[in-house]
């Protein structure tokens, strides 16, 4: 039995690159996902660090679309990769 070592590394590359392209798809969602937000909830803890949110320039429509996008872009990969398992 031999194991063919490029067809390997070329299999792990592209499972890396998928990977990383359906977290940073994701991420990408959230922060457009974010852009709905008008205040932050609550007040801080006292003696807590304040980090203020200055806007992604985003309309909330405008964010809403972006993470729909890019969800779809994330499940249609997950989908895919699941029929190649599968079938």
């Amino acid at each position: 039995m031999t194991i063919n070592w490029g067809a390997l590394g070329v299999v792990a590359a592209v499972s890396l690159v998928v990977g990383m392209l359906v977290v940073v798809l994701v991420s990408l969602a959230l922060v457009g996902l974010s852009a709905r937000e008008t205040h932050p909830p609550g007040e801080p803890a006292h003696e807590a660090p304040v980090i203020t949110r200055t806007g992604s320039g985003l309309s909330p429509a405008a964010g809403t679309v972006m993470a729909a996008v890019c969800l779809f872009g994330a499940a249609t990969i997950v989908v895919y990769g699941l029929y190649l398992l599968a079938f």
